[in-house]
């Protein structure tokens, strides 16, 4: 199976080429250095969840095509052996379960995060409405001027086309994360 640097190298080079950007004008679009780009394409960089988000819409693509598995087998994902994104400003990672189909709009991920600094959210694509079940630990989540805090079970949905947040309130923090695009 394909690791995820060397799925983000493959996936963001191919996409830059069809956009027919140069790195340079990639890397500008993003706000994100030339050399970061150039890392990433490599499969040496270790991007954040921020690099990569800014990516996706310099590409006009969303986040989960750079890090999508493309399979038509069935697919298993062992909690053990989850290889999430980091975030750059939060004890906060993002794992892709299940990029949305073509012709379908939503992506399934598996959150894990830290109290601390707290996962702040640019808003993503018009229309994106996020959907949050949390798994374990406590977490203030969804608009950042009016977040909720969920407890193990609780289910919240918000506009994931607004500024918006998830902050850990206690250690060992998860969540179900689906994005869906309306």
């Amino acid at each position: 199976m394909e690791d995820l640097r060397t799925r983000i190298a493959r996936t963001l080079r191919r996409e830059r080429e069809a956009a027919a950007l140069s790195v340079s004008e990639l890397a500008r679009r993003a706000g994100i250095s030339k050399a970061t780009v150039s890392q990433l394409e490599s499969g040496a960089g270790n991007p954040s969840v921020e690099t990569l988000w800014a990516l996706g819409v310099a590409l006009g693509v969303p986040f989960a095509v750079l890090v999508d598995q493309h399979t038509n087998a069935p697919t298993l994902i062992r909690a053990d052996d989850l290889t999430g994104v980091p975030a750059s400003a939060a004890d906060y990672s993002a794992t892709l379960l299940s990029a949305s189909p073509p012709g379908a709009r939503r992506d399934v991920y598996i959150l894990h995060a830290e109290p601390g600094q707290a996962r702040r959210s640019a808003p993503h694509h018009a229309g994106t409405i996020e959907h949050v079940i949390l798994l374990a630990g406590e977490a203030e989540v969804g608009p950042v001027d009016d977040p909720v805090l969920l407890y193990p079970g609780d289910y919240l949905t918000y506009a994931g086309d607004a500024l918006h947040i998830f902050d850990a309130k206690a250690p060992g923090t998860s969540a179900v994360l689906i994005s869906e695009l309306r």
